[in-house]
């Protein structure tokens, strides 16, 4: 079975940095189309914007909370390659939380940050995919991939919202993957351990002793570079992932076969 994405059509959020933007890279190189899209417009015309002449990058600014917002993702998607098979949901967010403080809105926010993006970006590609696919005899129509957290599963008590998000993406990943079966459609997840995105990065340079704190409870005993999830989110994109859907995938360096409990997931 054949691994190739050549030809496909990719939106990936959180594409301005670290880990959505080494996914949409590596599809790139791959031969799919890619619209990279994130809030930083700036960071995606720093990262992009020599490269979109090249036909198949393009870049789109904006608020994936808002609905009006996805909308346009969607439409700018379709305009510049009139079709969408692949969706990644890259763009996650992680802050502190107090779990006893009455009046921290964390959960609130991560929810709205990491979970109804994802949410509403998957039904309205979905709905696409099923559109765009009436007369297809294909196997598979189209794959839609989220990334997630070992801290859906391990927490800590500062990650509180963080884990809430990360559990109820896990939720949503296995709901739309029993409704987008019928229509050849494929959900699964990726449940990341610890990896140098861009909010660790900025995390490290503020708290030393995290670095070696991660490193210890990792049995691989290091921090992962974004390039090596490419592969797998390449898996879970092609025909040679066909008859997986509904899965949690973890990369985490052996993280999950510990359970110190204070030990962070980020």
């Amino acid at each position: 079975m054949s691994f190739s994405i050549a030809g496909k059509t990719a939106i990936v959020t959180g594409g301005a940095n670290g880990i959505g933007l080494a996914i949409g890279r590596h599809f790139a190189d791959a031969g799919a189309n890619v619209m990279f899209a994130d809030m930083d417009e700036k960071g995606l015309a720093d990262e992009l914007g020599e490269q979109v002449d090249e036909g198949n990058i393009r870049y789109f600014a904006g608020d994936l909370r808002e609905k009006l917002t996805v909308a346009n993702l969607l439409s700018a998607t379709l305009d510049a390659f009139d079709q969408v098979d692949i969706l990644v949901n890259g763009a996650r967010q992680v802050i502190p939380s107090d779990p006893l403080d009455p009046e921290d809105d964390s959960v609130r926010a991560l929810l709205n940050q990491n979970l109804m993006p994802t949410l509403r970006l998957s039904q309205m590609v979905a709905n696409r995919m099923i559109k765009q696919a009436k007369d297809s005899e294909d196997s598979q129509i189209g794959s839609i991939i989220n990334l997630s957290s070992i801290a859906g599963r391990r927490t800590h008590p500062d990650l509180l919202a963080y884990s809430v998000a990360s559990a109820a993406l896990d939720q949503l990943t296995r709901s739309l993957a029993v409704t987008l079966a019928p229509h050849r459609i494929r959900v699964n997840a990726i449940a990341l351990g610890s990896v140098m995105s861009a909010s660790l990065q900025t995390t490290l340079k503020d708290n030393r002793d995290f670095r070696r704190d991660i490193e210890k409870h990792t049995p691989l005993a290091r921090i992962a570079a974004p390039t090596e999830l490419t592969d797998t989110a390449q898996y879970l994109a092609s025909e040679a992932s066909g008859f997986m859907t509904g899965q949690i995938l973890t990369i985490d360096g052996g993280r999950t076969l510990l359970d110190p409990v204070a030990a962070p997931a980020h």
